[in-house]
């Protein structure tokens, strides 16, 4: 089976069997790993912190807590697509209809909900939606892992076909607004001040008890850990950088009268389905065997896996996600027409690849594809505020793209370099 990075870590990573390496041996650790190619999100993550800078620079609007605030709600709706396609991604597969899938299902969502429509309770009209994002997926999944059929072939002819399913539900021309104030919430209302620093308690909270839990499993299967310090650290990180953010978010960024503030409620929801996600990839049967799939799908198959079973799921997991992104982007435009969700999958699966998640399978993590989405929003948030043309933000955009597919490839070779020296 080819080399994948896989999210546990790995024995050779410490100096000394069974014991706790030191900071020091970590780091010689991670630098060994950049030398043989591992990147990860390392160059995403230097891309935003670059562009972030550049931004305040140019415009003086870019680090106001407003501009913020916008910031993150205009990445939510691509963040959360990032995150569906790096399921199919990591299985050296691609999903070219989720933009549409998502239009479908809103559409549905609605036509059934609205007043002009059924009138459907929206929570009911929601499931709805939710539930043809599952069969969407597995009927992709169905052509792909049983069939045998190109997933580039399969979700290209359904990203031609549901525009035309579109036309049908929702009409020609036609246009629904969203009247559920509860959907209309998640992008345009905000927590209370209190809220954004309970939602960074929990996520501490979360995180040391996942730590706790991760080096108890490991001492009892006589597995190295990494050192506690490391834990320590980690957790200082999230409280410095979280805290700043919360603290930024309640600042009030109103223009009249009325006070806004608080952390953006899309911002809670996108993390909680970032953790779940994160969870399923890293510490479930599942989530390895994606990432055996992608490295080596004979291999895997030889080994035991169901591959058809797991490409099917994770094609079902794919399209709920974009169900979900869809969700996000009608909250914030607050309708929905016939064209809903045409443009944004390859912007998703650039953000994917951005953030460090391997075409060719087998690499990245779900947090991969959410630093490439906000590499992307941060593009496209700050020319904006220089006032470029919107060409300016494609050529851009599709110039990190390439960037990153060559240092996805590039990286592959010398991780293959150093298999083949060791």
């Amino acid at each position: 089976m080819s080399s994948t990075i896989t999210p546990e870590l790995r024995t050779d990573d410490l100096i000394g069997s069974g014991q706790e390496g030191t900071i020091a041996d970590q780091v010689r650790a991670y630098l060994q790993r950049l030398r043989g190619g591992e990147m990860g999100a390392l160059p995403a993550i230097a891309g935003f912190v670059v562009l972030s800078i550049l931004f305040s620079v140019l415009s003086p609007f870019f680090l106001t807590e407003r501009n913020f605030a916008n910031l993150l709600t205009q990445a939510a709706t691509l963040v959360m697509l990032a995150m569906a396609l790096v399921f199919v991604i990591l299985l050296g597969e691609i999903d070219l209809s989720a933009g549409v899938t998502s239009g479908v299902a809103m559409s549905l969502f609605v036509v059934l909900s609205n007043p002009g429509g059924l009138n459907m309770n929206w929570i009911l009209a929601l499931l709805v939606s939710l539930v043809s994002g599952v069969l969407i997926g597995l009927f992709i999944g169905f052509f792909v892992a049983r069939v045998g059929i190109p997933s580039f072939v399969v979700t290209l002819g359904l990203f031609l076909g549901f525009q035309g399913l579109q036309l049908i539900i929702i009409g020609s021309g036609g246009l629904y607004r969203i009247q559920q104030p509860e959907i209309l919430a998640i992008q345009n209302s905000n927590l209370p001040v209190w809220g954004g620093w309970v939602m960074l308690a929990v996520m501490l909270l979360i995180s040391l008890g996942t730590s706790v839990l991760d080096r108890r499993r490991r001492t009892r299967a006589g597995v190295p850990n990494r050192t506690i310090s490391l834990m320590w650290i980690r957790l200082g990180v999230i409280a410095v950088v979280g805290g700043f953010i919360v603290n930024l978010l309640n600042q009030n960024r109103g223009t009249g009268f009325l006070a806004v503030s608080g952390v953006p409620i899309v911002v809670p929801i996108t993390l909680t389905i970032l953790w779940l996600g994160t969870v399923v990839l890293d510490r479930t049967k599942f989530g390895r065997y994606i990432y055996a799939i992608g490295g080596n799908a004979e291999a895997a198959r030889r080994g035991g896996i169901k591959v058809i079973g797991i490409k099917w799921a994770a094609f079902a997991v794919c399209s709920t996600l974009a169900v979900v992104s869809g969700v996000f982007s009608a909250s914030k435009v607050g309708s929905v027409d016939a064209a809903f969700g045409r443009d944004i999958v390859l912007s998703g699966v650039a953000a994917a690849v951005v953030g460090g998640v391997s075409l060719f399978g087998g690499r990245g993590r779900l947090i991969h594809g959410a630093v490439g989405a906000l590499v992307i929003a941060v593009i496209t948030n700050g020319l904006g505020l220089l006032n470029l043309p919107g060409g300016v933000n494609f050529l851009v955009t599709g110039g990190v793209l390439i960037l990153a597919a060559t240092v996805d490839a590039v990286s592959r070779v010398r991780a293959g370099g150093a298999l083949t020296r060791r």
